[in-house]
């Protein structure tokens, strides 16, 4: 038993770190859905792990389950800081760090409506296909304002350097993207052949009106580390964001291209539809080594930091959803190209998906127990 987990189950009074429980609201940020995220990518990885993948999908469809109550009472709580502390809240968007983690809030949708094909299908029927089609058109509406107004916030409201800049910055953008790649995967399961290739059009849309920014973003932010180094240690787990766009950008072109040949010939596109295929199985295969790089980096970094000593906050939930499409692409590309070796590696990062899920979120159970995760920064700071 972690010291995390004794301090909760020992019978500490909850939230006592707090004024008044109503600071639980007042306090609450986008920063917790990031556990969404974690969550839900965890539930839809442990079904994919080669030959015990059936055993474990009990075990994602329950974490799906759970990632639905995590959302819905992080919706509740979110929605209750508006209408009782709403000026206050609107605060965010003149927040340097914090109104980067808008993003957060269709990624983790993004992850519930991709359970629904997982696990959904198995348990309530087709039924649940339009559901999960209207969840992701909410999901692309979200998306597509994060992508383009929390930037315009940043060219005319925030004030940033370079030496202060983090993959943070990445949040907003990567949304997108993920919404493009959910799609990849819902478009198959649609019946009407026009709403078929709607998606598919828009997923392609969603893929470029995210990936190209994101790599910007990367180039300059390879810059920063060069010029400045790390980032502080309250910002550690940054350094794993930059994994989210590369794994989505290499899923999101494996799902869409597998699904190109069938519903783009039904629209006399035939040959469009296999030279998606064959881009998307050579673009995936790109990025995920590129992908490679920055796991790598990104390792290395991380044992830099933890030797030293890093303090816990939500943002360590940054280790846990850029590996985990990351892992998700790794076992695309192994169904895809039949190499057992990507089945393996896959295999290993799901180890790894779950270690870091267990730890970050007992972690989480401690300090929202106490209630010290509960921080609102733009409140401390006027804007």
């Amino acid at each position: 038993m972690t010291a995390d987990t004794h301090s909760v189950l020992s019978g500490l009074k909850p939230l006592s770190r707090l004024d008044h429980p109503r600071e639980m609201i007042r306090q609450f940020t986008p920063n917790w859905f990031a556990a969404t995220m974690g969550t839900g990518i965890l539930a839809l990885a442990l079904p994919q792990v080669p030959g015990i993948g059936p055993s474990l999908k009990p075990v994602g469809e329950v974490l799906w389950f759970f990632n639905i109550a995590l959302f819905a009472l992080f919706a509740g709580l979110y929605g209750a800081r508006w209408a009782m502390f709403g000026h206050e809240a609107r605060r965010i968007f003149g927040h340097n760090t914090v109104s980067m983690f808008i993003g957060t809030i269709p990624m983790g949708l993004a992850t519930i409506i991709n359970g629904c094909l997982a696990f959904g299908i198995a348990r309530f029927g087709n039924g649940i296909v339009p559901v999960a089609h209207v969840l992701w058109w909410i999901d692309v509406a979200m998306s597509l304002a994060c992508g383009v107004l929390i930037p315009y916030m940043m060219f005319t409201r925030h004030e940033h350097s370079l030496d202060g800049m983090t993959a943070v910055w990445l949040l907003p953008v990567v949304a997108a993207e993920v919404a493009g790649a959910s799609g990849g995967l819902l478009a198959p399961h649609l019946t009407d052949p026009h709403a078929q290739i709607a998606m598919l059009a828009t997923s392609y849309v969603l893929w470029a009106y995210s990936v190209p920014v994101a790599f910007g973003i990367l180039a300059i932010l390879i810059l920063r580390m060069a010029l400045h180094k790390l980032p502080h240690e309250s910002m550690a787990a940054s350094s794993w964001l930059a994994l989210g766009p590369i794994g989505t950008g290499a899923l999101g072109m494996l799902v869409l291209g597998a699904d190109a040949p069938a519903i783009l010939a039904a629209h006399g596109l035939a040959g469009v539809g296999t030279v998606a295929e064959g881009i998307g199985v050579v673009a995936g295969l790109c990025l995920w080594g590129f992908g490679l790089w920055w796991l790598a980096l990104a390792t290395l970094i991380t044992i830099r930091y933890w030797r030293a000593g890093v303090p816990f906050n939500l943002g360590w939930w940054g280790y846990t959803f850029p590996l985990g499409v990351y892992t998700v692409a790794t076992f695309r590309l192994g169904t895809t190209l039949n190499l057992g070796f990507f089945g393996f590696v896959g295999t290993v990062l799901t180890v790894a998906l779950a270690a870091m899920w267990l730890l970050v979120g007992a972690k989480t159970l401690a300090g929202a127990w106490r209630g010290n995760l509960f921080v609102s920064p733009c409140i401390a700071t006027p804007n």
